[in-house]
């Protein structure tokens, strides 16, 4: 039997959306995005519209709905709050829809809209994904998130963290550069997560604004078994 291919693409401005029409294709944003979505769904939301554009997102408050958004971490003036995972707690989303609107992480699930699946990865339910793609005769894409088009440590750690899952299942191979770099970051930082993220941009980031709070509950692995994935352009829990 034919082994199932494994890439990994570092940044938006490499994502190749026509090359990846059959692929499961898995979303990284682990500070703080894709954390944020896995908490949300670990606390009982119904299910997350992503919308990539400012104005989108204010048109869904205007409407009505529940709206968390914010660009390089500020809370947006019409939002309800933020994307820290602990502004999704479970008094404020169970049973909910929120529209969600984030500087990088949502806007890649628009890039990915052509794949065949597109779930939420995150170190919060890697047991529980890895397990679930491994259930697909799919090639895979880990699509990190980056920052505003630029390669990022952390989304790549997260993507190296997955890689070395699913090929140590034997299922999968890879000739690709960026999936073996991935591997070989997350080598190197697997035995201290927590300090190797020290070395990250948007650590600084987050602690300059005061928003780094959340980094330890975002490297936690297996918060949740949730898998969110993309059902005709919305959220939901598989």
């Amino acid at each position: 039997m034919s082994k199932r291919k494994l890439e990994t693409c570092l940044s938006p401005a490499l994502y190749e959306p026509e090359l990846h029409n059959g692929s499961i294709v898995v979303i990284i944003d682990v500070l703080r995005a894709t954390s944020a979505i896995c908490t949300a769904f670990a606390n009982g939301a119904f299910s997350i519209i992503p919308v990539a554009g400012v104005e989108e997102a204010r048109d869904y408050k205007n409407r009505g709905y529940l709206v968390a958004a914010e660009r390089d971490g500020f809370v947006l003036d019409f939002a309800d709050f933020g994307n820290s995972p602990f502004n999704f707690t479970r008094e404020k989303i169970e049973g909910k829809t929120i529209v969600y609107s984030t500087t990088n992480g949502t806007g890649i699930i628009k890039l990915a809209s052509k794949a065949d699946k597109i779930v939420i990865g995150s170190y919060l339910n890697i047991t529980a994904l890895t397990e679930w793609i491994i259930r697909y005769d799919n090639e895979v894409v880990l699509f990190c998130a980056g920052w505003k088009n630029r390669f990022n440590l952390e989304d790549t750690m997260c993507a190296g963290a997955i890689g070395e899952r699913l090929m140590g299942s034997s299922l999968y191979s890879t000739i690709c550069d960026s999936t073996h770099a991935a591997i070989d970051l997350w080598s190197l930082a697997k035995n201290d997560p927590r300090g190797y993220i020290e070395k990250t941009a948007q650590r600084s980031r987050l602690r300059d604004k005061g928003l780094d709070d959340c980094i330890d509950f975002c490297l936690t692995p297996d918060f949740t078994e949730k898998i969110p994935v993309i059902n005709n352009g919305i959220l939901v829990n598989y």
